[in-house]
């Protein structure tokens, strides 16, 4: 084991409960991280954990209340992540834990040097649209739900840590730096996309997303939102996607086919008005869309919805 899992000396009591109820723990150093995987098998409360370095948290299975910085705790579940900073305590219980159904964790330490690496290449290289902006990890933002593109991430690294060859850390290197970049995007896309209002007359990407949610059955084009942007279109097109991880194309798609579920929602509206209402125009490919992002046909998915399915 290397420098970065190391319980501080006031929580080296609770370390070994922990080892009491963690039936299997997997831990794999790499140069700038270490990562573990926690299974475990027994309802607790009140287990107290450290990291020397900051620490990347996510849930794969099961559910924990965390308590962090001395606040209430919340319900940790399977598709989000906690950052932790170094050195600060977290309080875990563990209301569900059996043999039958363990809860399962990841906790991935990150060298400090490695974050701050990453951070000012971004920085450097790749800057932000607003000049008074900055890549940075925002500790403010602890709980966050995963994006597709982080928990794809995530289990890419997981999946590097187990290989056994002698580029095992050039990779692990290269995934670790993405991973850094995506939980930004994701970051930020919690920042921008659900707090629009708050920097509609500060940030540009808020006014665009903001005239995104009021015209969404428009046809909205490139051209208009560069406009509003006062970018250029490749400019708006490659910033937008650097700095959220998605195009404003695949955002256009994923908002329409969120406010459709809204439409299918309801009993009086079928799948064709649910998809010119939110702004498709074919609806074999509303269909297409719904599918590959929602893993069912708008049909089905009114079906369940309806208590039909």
């Amino acid at each position: 084991m290397n420098r970065l899992f190391k319980p501080q000396a006031p929580a080296l009591t609770s370390f070994r409960e922990l080892k009491t109820l963690v039936e299997n723990r997997s831990t794999f150093s790499l140069n700038h991280c270490e990562l573990s995987i926690f299974e475990t098998y027994q309802r607790s409360e009140r287990v107290s954990l450290r990291f020397d370095d900051l620490v990347f948290t996510a849930m794969l299975r099961g559910k924990k209340v965390m308590h962090l910085f001395g606040q209430n705790g919340f319900d940790y579940l399977p598709g989000e992540s906690v950052i932790v900073p170094e050195r600060e305590e977290m309080v875990i219980d563990f209301p569900d834990a059996t043999l039958q159904n363990p809860t399962q964790c990841i906790a991935l330490a990150i060298d400090s040097q490695k974050i701050k690496e990453t951070v000012d290449l971004l920085n450097e290289k790749y800057a932000k649209a607003e000049t008074n902006d900055t890549w940075q990890l925002n500790l403010a933002q602890f709980h966050l739900k995963n994006s597709g593109e982080l928990s794809s991430t995530v289990d890419r690294l997981v999946s590097v840590s187990r290989e056994n060859n002698a580029a095992k850390d050039i990779f692990a290197n290269l995934t670790l730096q993405e991973l850094l970049v995506r939980l930004m995007q994701t970051q930020a896309r919690t920042l921008i996309f659900d707090n629009y209002l708050k920097y509609l007359n500060t940030h540009r990407f808020a006014y665009v997303v903001g005239y995104i949610k009021e015209h969404l059955a428009e046809n909205l084009t490139i051209e208009k939102l560069s406009d509003l942007a006062c970018m250029s279109k490749p400019h708006f097109f490659r910033s937008f996607k650097r700095e959220f991880g998605v195009s404003p194309i695949e955002y256009i798609i994923r908002e329409r086919l969120r406010l459709a579920k809204k439409y299918l929602s309801e009993p009086t509206i079928n799948v064709t008005e649910a998809c010119f209402r939110v702004g498709f125009n074919n609806v074999n490919y509303f269909c297409t869309l719904f599918k590959k992002y929602e893993g069912s046909t708008p049909n089905y998915y009114k079906k369940l919805v309806m208590g039909l399915g």
